[in-house]
């Protein structure tokens, strides 16, 4: 029997539906309502009068007055913020600053207004409202749910409610969900992950959960941990357990661990979150594309990732852009950021409506030897590498070996098994085939004799769990980078002896 909470589910559900398919059938239209109101909204902010925004009306305009920024870029602003001024980049001051770590800035603050805040937390609900909507599936609102996150403690920055962007959103679970939400207010305290994660698995373990939400490596975590409890495959131990909800990295190489650790197939939504905004979800089961959010206070701008590093790259609009080309996103918001980059490279998979794939970071990419391999190229060749062997991957990241001892240069690949390969010397080399069909420039560096083919190093149980514990980012939203120019993540691996 339908309970009265999935009834409600489903016609609200529905009204869901039809309010997005009014904007995502009027995208560019929508995009300039957006645009303008941002502009408008922003004119006597102390950024808006730096850049001359009374006199833009056009997207021309802005590229002429704003220039694409980092957090390094818009750092003295943010500075006059923590000083204690208001209306710098937005009006009035932020409702919180969502804390992240960056490779170059150290700590970031990145300011989150009340009605960004609000967009952000309609869009994670309506994300699992289309899916309501399209597989009719609500009977999952009346068992307990768990998203596994940040600490939801806030410190406070000169007034202002400070803390990881999954730490505030705790804050904004609907009332109608308090009761199903897991776990406990303490338990979600708890600072040290492991010590977290053993909690959770305890205030859990006798619940009915149904859907479960996270960054993929560290809900397998709370599932291997599960498992050693109970000694079942998770779908056992939540019978009705039917709806994995995910964002920060591509699922495909955890697919088939998960399916393994829940001994069966669930359905599961994607979700492309960020400090910055919520700029995506996954809004159809038969496609990976994830649809653009585009009326949720952001205005999109994107620049092709080949010539991103070009002087003055082209800035274009949604209107121009092409299925299966590699940009950067730039975005301008209603939290107070302005041309602003935040390192993510996507690929539209569709324009009728607008959706998207997460295909890397601009910064995490091998082009030690002009080749740029990105994320979603390495991705996918071990994907497909994997399918005709039965090895499985926990985790593995990419760096380029410069100065080998003997021989050429090469890709190193430092895999973490959870089922290694039956001929390790095989999967290297499909993966390197794969990956010379994904990408012409490496194929043209492997068949010049630049470079020779990747070479698979095999890292010990728990390596890259040891790795981000040393560098005091274990749990959380923090992840391995698949991909990087430099041999940090490797040296780190070698020298600690956690290679086999």
């Amino acid at each position: 029997m339908t309970s009265i909470k999935s009834f409600l589910a489903k016609q609200f559900a529905a009204r869901i539906a039809r309010n997005i398919k009014t904007w995502a059938s009027n995208p560019i239209q929508t995009q300039e309502r957006v645009f303008q109101a941002l502009i408008n909204s922003a004119a006597q902010t102390q950024f808006g009068q730096d850049h001359n925004f009374k006199t833009i009306k056009t997207h021309k305009d802005f590229v002429h007055q704003v220039p694409i920024r980092d957090y390094e870029g818009i750092r003295p602003y943010i500075d006059r913020i923590l000083d204690g001024d208001s209306d710098v980049l937005w009006k009035g001051k932020p409702l919180y600053f969502a804390k992240t770590s960056g490779t170059t800035s150290g700590v970031k603050y990145i300011p989150i207004t009340a009605v960004s805040i609000k967009a952000q937390v309609e869009a994670s609900r309506n994300a699992i409202l289309m899916y309501i909507h399209e597989t009719g599936n609500s009977d999952f609102v009346d068992g307990k749910w768990i998203f596994l996150q940040g600490s939801p403690k806030l410190s406070e920055t000169n007034g202002i409610k400070t803390g990881r962007l999954s730490g505030i959103s705790a804050h904004y679970v609907p009332s109608y969900l308090l009761k199903n939400r897991m776990p406990s207010w303490d338990a979600n305290c708890i600072e040290d992950w492991e010590t977290k994660v053993e909690a959770i698995v305890d205030e859990t373990l006798s619940e009915n959960m149904t859907a479960i939400a996270g960054i993929p490596s560290w809900v397998q975590m709370y599932f291997e941990k599960l498992i050693e409890k109970r000694q079942q495959n998770v779908g056992d131990i939540f019978k009705k357990f039917n709806l994995f909800i995910y964002g920060g990295v591509n699922f495909e190489p955890y697919r088939s661990k998960f399916k393994t650790l829940i001994g069966r197939s669930v359905d599961s939504v994607e979700l492309y979150p960020a400090s910055e905004g919520f700029f995506a979800f996954q809004d159809q089961q038969s496609n990976k594309g994830m649809l653009l959010q585009l009326n949720s206070g952001i205005f999109y701008e994107f620049v092709e990732a080949d010539s991103f590093f070009d002087d003055n790259p082209e800035r274009i609009t949604l209107k121009d852009v092409k299925i299966g080309v590699n940009y950067v996103i730039i975005i301008s918001t209603n939290a107070g950021l302005w041309a602003y980059n935040i390192g993510d490279t996507v690929q539209f998979t569709s324009t009728k409506p607008y959706r998207i794939i997460v295909s890397g970071r601009i910064k995490h990419f091998i082009s030690a030897f002009g080749e740029h391999v990105i994320s979603k190229e390495v991705d996918q060749a071990l994907t497909k590498a994997l399918k005709a062997t039965g090895a499985s991957v926990s985790e593995y990241t990419v760096a380029p070996q410069i100065s080998p001892t003997q021989g050429l240069p090469y890709h190193e690949w430092l895999v973490e098994f959870e089922t290694p390969p039956k001929d390790l010397n095989q999967l290297a080399q499909n993966i390197d085939l794969e990956l010379q069909h994904q990408n012409a420039y490496y194929q043209d560096l492997i068949q010049g004799k630049v470079l020779r083919e990747l070479k698979i190093t095999m890292v010990k149980k728990g390596g890259f769990k040891n790795y981000m514990k040393a560098i005091g980012k274990l749990g959380g939203q923090n992840k391995i980078p698949r991909l990087s120019n430099d041999r940090k993540i490797a040296d780190h691996l070698h020298s600690k002896n956690l290679v086999n």
